[in-house]
């Protein structure tokens, strides 16, 4: 029972490291040299590796997933306005 326990416990913790989160609001910078934005709340979410950044333009609305890994808001999926 107490492996049972412990396996579960180990499970839960592993898998709360990770959690995605959402953000959504206006894009107020972009670093293309850094691969980030920042949204007018201030936090800055790293883009994904093969990301076009020409997509992205300050003042657009955008919704996105991201999960913090490091310290770093690393974005997993994002809805642009179509």
């Amino acid at each position: 029972m107490r492996t049972l326990i412990g396996a579960v416990a180990a499970v839960l913790m592993i898998s709360g490291a990770a959690l995605a989160a959402e953000a959504e609001g206006q894009v107020k910078s972009i670093d293309k040299d850094k691969a980030t934005i920042t949204l007018d709340n201030g936090k800055s979410y790293k883009l994904p590796g093969e990301f076009d950044v020409e997509n992205i333009k300050p003042g657009m609305e955008i919704l996105l997933a991201y999960d913090v890994v490091e310290g770093e808001n690393l974005i997993t999926d994002m809805e642009l306005p179509q």
